[in-house]
């Protein structure tokens, strides 16, 4: 039997699409190996917001070139998602030994581009600029059989000055309810605990549709079905409705949980950045959130270093990520990527003034982050263990609703396997910046 290996850079989304590339590969009878080097099929999920995942691929890729050598060259490698869609032949190109080059919106058609690869000893490139079918109608092979990935909507119509994403995703478009539905009792049940809805922006899900936003129906929706757990990301904070805050308050199966992209707490960068939103608005929103979910979990993401970004502008950033008394910041230095307006505006910002803004931001977001983990301390919380730390084989790890690490040490006698894919209630007992630490509430 043939084997394969899947290995995804980049969002949720991509983690999704390998799930459906591994269940794709799986029903055409290849078995999954856990290394690269023993796979006689190897497909790259890539990403393509930020120029390191870039840099990541094409160094891993290259480096199979000798152990496509060894193996007499049989071993086909695929590189699919984000940086398929954009490059194309350019892969080929520069990575020769790749056999197939595929898009964000063909991954059913690998199978047979493989295939194509293999009879015809010639590379496939296939890039479609659109489709109206959604990935989540392919078999898909879960990482944990209690969770799932559930997209309702692809693409995006925001077009971000520094984002690729609509380019190589396309523009926005909402899956039928009803079909979302209908994947939620699927999957329930298959006996999932856990779905995290999946978009861009998930909170303008349905304007295609509908001609208005009707997110906060899907979440209803879905918990209706019995999930006990339902997450969602991406959010933009310029359409979270106050129909969604609501719901979030009012629906236990929806975790008081929200990741909210700031970005920028500068509006004259917001502005540059095409967010459609202010510094006064944001802030007015986490307030309101909080207003309504008092012990709401609150993540972000930060650029630093925005094209034309100030001192004062990033002060405005400091104070806006402190104020949100946020539990979690994705920080990134911004770098260029070609094809956006972004790429080419005036006043870029020296690496090492974005190094040193960025490492103060460090220091607000950790200091933000414990304060909000200590009022844990005490409290049981029900935690869904996915399995063992990766440092401690000992140690529990799961997730509790506010999406915090938890961890809890295996008593004598007790096996990881006896907890995984379970909720189970957890006494917390220590706060550290990003995890908690707790026992079995017996």
């Amino acid at each position: 039997m043939q084997t394969f290996h899947v290995r995804t850079f980049g969002c949720q989304m991509n983690k999704h699409d390998s799930e459906r590339v591994a269940g794709l590969l799986r029903s055409d009878g290849l078995e999954a190996v856990p290394y690269v080097d023993d796979a006689d099929v190897v497909v790259y999920m890539t990403c393509c917001v930020r120029e390191n995942a870039d840099e990541r691929l094409r160094g891993q890729v290259a480096s199979l070139k000798a152990v496509k050598n060894a193996r007499g060259g049989r071993q086909l490698i695929a590189v699919g998602g984000c940086i398929g869609q954009r490059d194309g032949e350019i892969l080929l190109r520069q990575l020769p030994h790749v056999d197939v080059v595929f898009g964000t919106h063909n991954i059913a058609h690998l199978p047979a581009l493989l295939e194509a690869a293999e009879r015809h000893r010639k590379p496939q490139v296939e890039i479609l600029e659109e489709s109206t079918d959604f990935a989540s109608d392919l078999p898909a092979e879960r990482e944990h059989p209690w969770h799932a990935w559930v997209p309702i909507t692809v693409g995006c119509d925001n077009f971000c000055s520094y984002c690729i994403v609509p380019h190589v995703r396309g523009r926005e478009r909402s899956r039928e309810l009803d079909d979302i539905v209908a994947e939620a009792e699927r999957l329930r049940a298959e006996g999932v605990l856990e779905v995290t809805l999946l978009g861009q922006n998930v909170n303008s899900y349905g304007r295609d549709l509908y001609g208005s936003p009707r997110f906060a129906e899907v979440l209803e929706a879905v918990a209706a079905t019995g999930i006990p757990r339902i997450r969602f990301a991406t959010s933009h904070p310029k359409d979270l409705l106050d129909a969604t805050i609501r719901t979030m308050a009012n629906v236990a199966e929806v975790m008081p949980y929200l990741h909210l992209p700031v970005q920028s707490g500068s509006n004259d960068v917001l502005a540059a950045m095409n967010r459609h939103y202010a510094k006064e608005s944001y802030l007015d929103l986490v307030e309101r959130l909080y207003d309504a979910i008092p012990d709401l979990a609150l993540s972000t993401d930060v650029i630093v270093g925005f094209p034309g970004e100030t001192d004062a502008d990033f002060e405005d950033t400091l104070d806006v990520v402190a104020t949100s008394r946020v539990d979690q910041a994705f920080t990134f230095i911004y770098s260029p990527r070609a094809g956006t307006p972004a790429a080419t505006m005036p006043d870029q910002v020296p690496r090492e003034v974005a190094q040193e803004r960025f490492d103060r931001l460090v220091e607000v977001v950790h200091r933000s982050a414990l304060e909000k983990n200590v009022p844990f301390v005490g409290s049981v919380q029900p935690v869904l263990f996915a399995g063992t730390s990766k440092r401690d084989r000992r140690m529990l790890s799961g997730r509790s609703p506010h999406n915090k690490v938890v961890h809890v040490a295996l008593a004598e006698g007790e096996e990881a396997a006896d907890y995984a894919g379970r909720i189970v209630d957890v006494r917390i007992i220590e706060a550290q910046t990003w995890f908690l630490a707790g026992e079995i509430a017996r």
